[in-house]
């Protein structure tokens, strides 16, 4: 069951392992409700593997972890779908169902985490669309839209269901510069009505348009470019 209040998302002394891997060491982290705070690092550096921590797909078994209020330590199985509804994640890949139209994936997302009224399904339907801009696009196929427009998509499908943290993994991996900062325009203002957000990124360009706390995974570890002056030129920690 959900724990009591305290910071949304926090981590002390946690190893993350992949298999047998050790790939994080000692990961220890805060963030708080209402935070806009990005995850960088080199591929291979563990950023991935932090996001599956946190979407209670990998397990872990030192320190203590807690996000919404829900103890990733001892979480049961029965609990984690439960916690997933409080999490809208946003892919670089899309991974929209391309036998259907956007409004039928959207309206898949919903009746699979239990809505069961056809009006107020339409209704929040019609809310998000027109939050990302995309109402238009309500009847088009995935492969009729562009990578930008796929991804406003994406974004709509992350806040169906109201969640508290949005987990962007790499949103502007696929896109360029112009739509990238549309995108980042949208989650800027998600971010503002309250909704905490962690990004994944390896985009310098959106990391100096939009400066915010960076926490970086390096060496297996994850610094907080806030407390380590050593780390502000974040272009050495991404990939070419």
């Amino acid at each position: 069951m959900p724990m009591n209040n305290g910071p949304i998302i926090s981590l002390e002394g946690v190893d993350v392992f992949q298999q047998d891997q050790l790939i994080l060491s000692h990961v220890r982290l805060s963030i708080n409700e209402g935070e806009f705070v990005y995850l960088i690092g080199k591929v291979g550096s563990g950023k991935s593997s932090l996001i599956k921590v946190l979407n209670a797909e990998l397990d872990i078994f030192t320190g203590e972890a807690s996000i919404c209020g829900y103890n990733l330590r001892t979480i049961k199985r029965s609990e984690v779908p439960y916690l997933r509804r409080k999490l809208g994640v946003v892919f670089q890949d899309f991974r929209l169902l391309t036998d259907r139209n956007v409004h039928d994936n959207l309206s898949f997302v919903l009746k699979a985490t239990g809505w069961k009224h056809d009006k107020a399904i339409e209704n929040r339907i019609h809310e998000v669309m027109d939050r990302v801009g995309m109402v238009s696009k309500l009847q088009s196929m995935p492969h009729e839209l562009s990578g930008g427009e796929q991804q406003r998509i994406v974004v709509a499908r992350a806040i169906l269901n109201d969640p508290e943290i949005i987990i962007a993994d790499e949103p502007t991996g696929n896109l360029d510069p112009e739509t990238s900062d549309e995108l980042m325009s949208i989650l800027k203002e998600i971010n503002e009505q309250g909704k905490t957000i962690l990004m994944a990124t390896h985009d310098y360009h959106i990391l100096n348009r939009y400066p915010a706390r960076t926490l970086v995974c390096v060496d297996n570890k994850v610094e907080d470019s806030s407390e380590n002056e050593k780390l502000v030129d974040f272009s050495e920690l991404l990939d070419e």
